[in-house]
């Protein structure tokens, strides 16, 4: 049985420092990055704002996806951003209730 899967974006505020991260269980590695332990990067840039998410049917396309989304440029991430999230809201928060 084939698992699925996540792309997200963390950042530390609007139009700041961005964080492009795949996995399995979304609530556990966003739980890890607000705690400071999910990364060297998002601990010291402090991105712990859950800006967008996106769910796969498996892994790989989340990974795919993933790698496809490094390779853009800043301006298209905060784009898709804006087209998702148009106030910038804490996502993490939604995940929780």
């Amino acid at each position: 049985m084939k698992r699925g899967g996540w792309i997200y974006i963390m950042a530390n505020k609007r139009y700041g420092v961005l964080y492009i991260g795949v996995t399995g269980d979304l609530e556990r590695r966003v739980a890890q990055h607000r705690s400071g332990a999910g990364g060297a990067f998002t601990s010291k840039y402090r991105c712990y704002r859950l800006v967008l998410i996106e769910e796969y049917p498996t892994i790989e396309e989340a990974i795919a996806r993933e790698k496809a989304m490094k390779a853009w440029k800043r301006e298209w991430k905060i784009e898709l951003i804006e087209q998702q999230n148009p106030s910038c809201d804490d996502l993490y928060l939604k995940l929780l209730s």
